[in-house]
């Protein structure tokens, strides 16, 4: 009798108990260019799942560059975001789907009104990312309202944060920031590649 008690309280129990126990996934990061970072990190902030954006450079052949180096369009790096996200909440590739509806993957001359290879739209991927990356990209040129797909998918390089005023600009400076968002055209286009 006391033994059938043990096994039930054990069946009953003990499920909860080893995944209440079960660690708990680590945070992962994606890295993406988009244009101007300062609409790109406020974007993709808004996503749930998504615990820290932060706005920065990569693809280049330059160490450490400044703001100055990557628009002088010499250094071959992109404007771009690191995102960290909880994958017990988020899955990489909800994270893609979310990211081409934030670009014109269409413009691989720069983004709305920012020019220059600095400003192109990219994946930057692991090798254990490309694959997911490469679905994304051909699911979501199926879904394009005009043009054809240029955004690429590139190998990731070391992710350079962006100095300090960088940081966080569309919540500490917002009037400035929706002033630039409205003028340079971004969600007008954004409708037009996309759709509502």
């Amino acid at each position: 009798m006391i033994r059938r008690l043990f096994v039930l309280i054990a069946v009953l129990f003990l499920p909860a108990a080893a995944l209440a126990a079960a660690p708990k996934p680590a945070p992962q990061s994606a890295v993406f260019a988009g244009g101007c970072f300062w609409c790109m990190e406020n974007d993709m902030r808004g996503i749930p799942g998504v615990l820290k954006v932060e706005s920065g450079y990569t693809g280049g052949h330059v160490d450490r560059p400044s703001y100055r180096d990557v628009t002088s369009e010499t250094s071959g790096h992109y404007e771009a975001v690191r995102v960290t996200y909880d994958p017990g909440k988020l899955d990489y590739g909800f994270l893609l789907y979310k990211y081409w509806k934030l670009v014109d993957p269409t413009d691989d001359g720069g983004q709305f009104c920012d020019r220059g290879p600095s400003y192109r739209p990219a994946v930057f991927v692991t090798p254990a990312q490309r694959p997911v990356a490469e679905k994304s990209r051909a699911e979501a040129a199926k879904r394009l309202k005009t043009g054809m797909m240029r955004a690429q998918i590139l190998d990731l390089k070391t992710f350079w944060p962006a100095e300090a005023y960088h940081r966080d600009y569309a919540k500490n400076h917002s009037i400035e920031y929706h002033a630039y968002r409205m003028g340079c055209g971004r969600d007008l286009r954004l409708k037009q590649v996309w759709g509502n």
